[in-house]
């Protein structure tokens, strides 16, 4: 028997925000193999260093491990985007502040949940739906640093990355501006579905997966 567990954030804790059946996990679930079990252990609200209380509750029985969080760290940060700067340097020097401090935060959780010794997968940050396109705009742009953490500290040890932000790429994949509905639901559980068929992780090789 293979079990994975999630953990994170409503990335993956998302059933207060789709019907029943409908969120991620039950999608995770239907779309594995039936010799497959799944756990969700990720909480909505979770922050980076969340989940070290999550690994706490890690079954015995677990095989696999898929990390999503970081949305909410960088929902904390949303300030920046309305500050004013007198010029682009001085804008990039926020920024820079900003990704160093989600870095900090994102590098001592995938050191705890990597010192498990699981084969382990990795989430980016999606971009959201915001209905104010210049805000979007600006939150993409900041999005950007912070995912190169991830993508950065996951490519250093070998780790496989699901592409949030190419999976969830229409209004159609969320159920509000910032949670997956059940349309990204489904893209993400073929992702994840396709990661566990086709990844080999003893080859401590870096992989991007989308839908």
């Amino acid at each position: 028997m293979s079990h994975l567990v999630l953990l994170g954030d409503s990335t993956l804790d998302n059933a207060a925000y789709v019907g029943a059946g409908d969120d991620v996990t039950s999608l995770v679930r239907a779309a594995l193999p039936a010799h497959w079990t799944v756990t969700l252990l990720a909480i909505d609200g979770s922050l980076a260093a969340d989940v070290a209380k999550q690994l706490a509750k890690i079954p015995p029985t677990a095989t696999h491990l898929l990390v999503s969080v970081g949305g909410n760290d960088a929902i904390l940060e949303v300030g920046i985007l309305e500050e004013h700067a007198g010029s682009v340097a001085v804008a990039l020097g926020k920024l820079a502040r900003v990704r160093d401090r989600f870095a900090r935060t994102y590098t001592k959780m995938l050191d705890t949940v990597c010192g498990v010794g699981l084969p382990t997968a990795f989430a980016t940050i999606y971009s959201g739906d915001a209905p104010d396109a210049e805000f979007q705009e600006r939150a993409d742009i900041a999005l950007t640093a912070l995912n190169d953490c991830i993508t950065r500290e996951a490519c250093t040890r070998g780790l496989p990355i699901v592409d949030l932000r190419v999976i969830f790429d229409h209004s159609e994949d969320y159920a509000n501006p910032i949670e997956p509905g059940a349309g990204g639901g489904k893209k993400l559980a073929r992702a994840i579905a396709k990661l566990v068929a086709e990844h080999d992780f003893s080859a401590g090789r870096c992989a991007l997966f989308k839908a």
